[in-house]
Formats: C-alpha cells, sequence, structure tokens
C-alpha cells in the first residue's frame, strides 16, 4: 500500500514540474523572482547579523562582558574621585580570575581634569588601565597613530586622543601636566610624558582622551581605589549565568553585563530590526505577487485542460494539490539558487576588502561583510516555498472549482 502512495506521488510530482516546463520563459521568470527575493532576504539579513555581532564584540570588548562596582557608581556621580571605588580589589581581582569561565579582570580608575602643555590647557577625560593586559585581552581598539602604546612597569607615561594632541600640539616625547581634584578634595597635579598618540575612531571622545597606567592615575587621585573591573569571559553566552553566581557571592557589589552599559547597541537593533523587516515584508509580498500572477496564468492557459480533467473524474482537490506543487517546485528551487547566491556573495565580501562608510559620530568605517547562519538560511528557503506552495494552492482553488462544461467551452 506504502509503495502504491508513493508511486502515485512521484507520479503527480513528474506531472507538475512537466507543466513547469511547457512554458519555460515564464517559469524562469518566476524562478528569478524567487531567488532574487531570496537572496535579497538574506543579504539584508546577514548584514544586520554581522553588525548586530560586530557592535556586541565591540561592546564587550571596551568593557568587558561583565563590569563590578559598587552599586553607588553605577547610579550617578561621585562628589570627589573614587568615592565609590573598589577597595582592596587586588584580592577581589584573584577571587574572580579563580572562576573557571573569567579569562581575564582589568581594573579600571576614571578621572577628569585639565591638562596643560604650559601654554594651553584642555578638559580630559582620563582613564587609568592595566596596559599589557589591557592591549593584549581588547585586541586593536585603539588606533595608534603615532609613537608607541603604554608599558607595564613604565610610569608618568601618557597615550593622548588624536584630536587633544593636535589641540596641545603634543607630539611623543611631549611634557605635558595633569591636573585634579583628589579623592580628599584637594588639588593635585602632575608630570607627564606623552607616550603616543592614538585614535578611537570616535572625534568628540579623542578630544579629550588621555589614557595612563593605574599606579600613575591612582597618584594623581592620591588614592588605592579603583573605579571598577571589567571581566572578559572565555564565551559570551556564559554571561548571564555567571552574573546570577558572582551577584550572589557578593551581595554588596554591582554587576553590570555589557549590554546594560551599551545603550548604542540596543538603539541599532531596534532601528535595524524595524528597516529589515520591513524590507524583509515588502519583498515577500513582491514574491508572492509575481507567483501569484504566474500561476493565475497558468491556470488560465489550461482551463480546457483543467476542464478534460475533471469531465475523467480527476477531484477538484488533486488539481490544487498538482499546482501546489508547481508552485512548491518553483519555491524551492528558486529559494535554493538565491540561498546559494547569498552564500557565494558572502564568500566574495570575505576575500575583498570593501569598507562601509563611518557611521554617525565615528571617524572610522567598518567592513562590508554578510553573517549568514544554517538556521537562517533554512528558515528562508522554508519561508518562500512555504508561501509559493499556500499562492498556488489559493489560485488554483479559485479557478478549478468552476463548472466543467463552462471550463471545456473557455477559448
Amino acid at each position: 500500500m506504502s509503495y502504491t502512495v508513493l508511486n502515485t506521488q512521484l507520479r503527480w510530482l513528474d506531472f507538475a514540474a512537466r507543466n513547469l516546463l511547457r512554458n519555460r520563459r515564464r517559469s524562469l521568470v518566476t524562478l528569478s523572482i524567487a531567488a532574487l527575493g531570496t537572496a535579497a532576504i538574506l543579504v539584508a539579513a546577514g548584514f544586520a547579523r554581522y553588525t548586530y555581532t560586530g557592535l556586541a564584540e565591540a561592546s564587550a570588548r571596551s568593557t568587558g562582558h561583565l563590569v563590578l562596582g559598587m552599586p553607588q557608581s553605577f547610579e550617578g556621580d561621585e562628589a570627589q574621585p573614587l568615592e565609590h571605588g573598589l577597595q582592596n580589589w587586588q584580592a577581589l581581582r584573584e577571587a574572580l580570575l579563580a572562576e573557571p569561565e573569567v579569562r581575564h579582570v582589568l581594573p579600571r580608575v576614571q578621572f577628569g581634569g585639565l591638562i596643560s602643555n604650559g601654554e594651553k590647557s584642555a578638559l580630559m577625560m582620563g582613564v587609568g588601565i592595566s596596559p599589557d593586559a589591557e592591549f593584549a585581552i581588547k585586541g586593536p581598539f585603539l588606533t595608534q597613530k603615532s609613537g608607541q602604546l603604554l608599558n607595564d612597569g613604565e610610569r608618568g607615561r601618557v597615550l593622548l586622543g588624536e584630536g587633544l594632541a593636535r589641540s596641545l600640539r603634543a607630539t611623543p616625547g611631549s611634557g605635558l601636566t595633569l591636573m585634579a581634584s583628589t579623592a580628599h578634595g584637594a588639588l593635585n597635579a602632575i608630570d607627564v610624558r606623552v607616550a603616543g598618540v592614538v585614535s578611537t575612531g570616535v572625534p568628540d571622545l579623542d578630544q579629550r582622551l588621555v589614557c595612563t597606567d593605574i599606579a600613575t592615575a591612582q597618584t594623581l587621585l592620591d588614592s588605592d581605589k579603583v573605579s571598577s573591573m571589567g571581566l572578559f569571559l572565555e564565551r559570551m553566552s556564559q554571561t548571564p549565568a555567571l552574573r546570577e553566581r558572582l551577584q550572589a557571592r557578593w551581595p554588596a557589589l554591582a554587576l553590570k553585563d555589557w549590554e546594560q552599559l551599551a545603550p548604542f547597541y540596543g538603539a541599532v537593533r531596534q532601528l535595524y530590526n524595524r528597516i529589515f523587516g520591513a524590507l524583509g515584508s515588502i519583498l515577500a509580498l513582491i514574491v508572492v505577487c509575481v507567483l501569484a500572477n504566474a500561476m493565475a496564468m497558468s491556470v488560465i492557459e489550461r482551463t480546457r485542460e483543467i476542464g478534460t480533467l475533471r469531465a475523467l473524474g480527476t477531484r477538484p482537490g488533486q488539481l490544487i494539490a498538482s499546482f501546489a506543487t508547481e508552485g512548491l517546485l518553483l519555491g524551492s528551487l528558486g529559494s535554493l539558487l538565491g540561498a546559494l547566491t547569498a552564500l557565494a556573495l558572502s564568500v566574495v565580501l570575505m576575500l575583498v576588502d570593501l569598507q562601509m562608510p563611518p557611521p554617525p559620530g565615528r571617524s572610522q568605517g567598518y567592513p562590508l561583510q554578510l553573517e549568514l547562519s544554517a538556521d537562517m538560511v533554512l528558515a528562508v528557503i522554508a519561508l518562500i516555498a512555504l508561501l509559493a506552495l499556500l499562492c498556488s494552492a489559493w489560485v488554483a482553488a479559485r479557478s478549478v472549482r468552476q463548472p466543467i462544461p463552462q471550463a471545456l467551452a473557455h477559448v
């Protein structure tokens, strides 16, 4: 019995394929539209996914997958520098490094004040870091314009943002003075030397950025505290579980994940979801309209054939299934061809360095690439094939139920 059913289904499939070949031009056009629609949807979705991944990795690399600090440090401004800083942070850092998911812990000291070359002063946004670990863990998050990066063991050296260096006419080797309020409310100043000039890709930040080592920053602020510590994990997916476990272990401290500290990521994701969601809906609608038109033309041209088949005893459901199979074949083949086109394009973009223009507020572009996953490709192929099947069945259902004499008399 199963063999008979399978044989019958294969005959209907062969019948549908032969019908598609009766008008090759129309079938080819319909196939091309389905392929272009599939490729366009995958390219848009792949670009959005690549943007999400890039922004997520940049945000996590900038702050850490988790940032640990005092609760007050995340709630508002401090009256004095390091007022809500972490005390005994070295012991806490060793305890965090003992966690199996934690790859590295980077302490940071945030401070503000003035920087002067003796003739001109400018506002600065300073950060104290552990240089060797910072650059090794985070990778190329700064673009080195001139000079050298900071090294552990060197004191009294700073990196300047490109805009700030230009404003102060500072070059590697120049002597500058940092001035800031200490943790006790007094005014302090230290002399430093420029190690290098860097760029973050954000012009507004480059106008104020000063990087130095933690010891120099603590000397300026007259404190042994740090502002926060960034935790870098083996995998981003480990963030939620580790956050819950660490929060239970240190309830007096606050833990923020990278997404909470990256509002730009959330805003871009919402914007792209709306833009590419609307684009995908439009493309799907175009595919449906083209398929509906192609199947309607096919049904009209074969009205007498439909009447003859009905007169020979073919049931309307069988005819609807035949036309739906034709649509399924067109949608499946077209979507598969479109998926192959999108995959080929993604490979080409990996080999060819095409740069997107800088986004608003930044001075550096980013590579144009597509991130396609197996789930995404299969979902789009299934969606286009399903739309083709439903569209063909709907058109056929409206046509095959007309009276047999009227169908036979159709001209």
